[in-house]
């Protein structure tokens, strides 16, 4: 289960980017993940979240994300 930090969200779009602890990694957050989910209203930049990354039609893509560390 990846870990990482919000590093930009905007919850009008509900689209943003996390990037990962050794800050060589960026995962783009789209609103597909948020509109399955009421958090999207409590995503901060500097939250620490973890989520799945699944491939869905030969994309990798965020799915499941959570606020907190695991």
């Amino acid at each position: 289960m990846p870990q990482a930090t919000v590093k930009r969200y905007d919850s009008l779009t509900r689209t943003g980017t996390l990037v990962s602890d050794d800050g060589e990694v960026e995962y783009p957050i789209d609103s597909d993940v948020m509109d399955s989910s009421e958090m999207f209203r409590f995503l901060r930049p500097g939250q620490r979240v973890t989520f799945d990354y699944v491939n869905e039609n030969g994309t990798q893509k965020i799915r499941n994300l959570r606020i907190g560390i695991a």
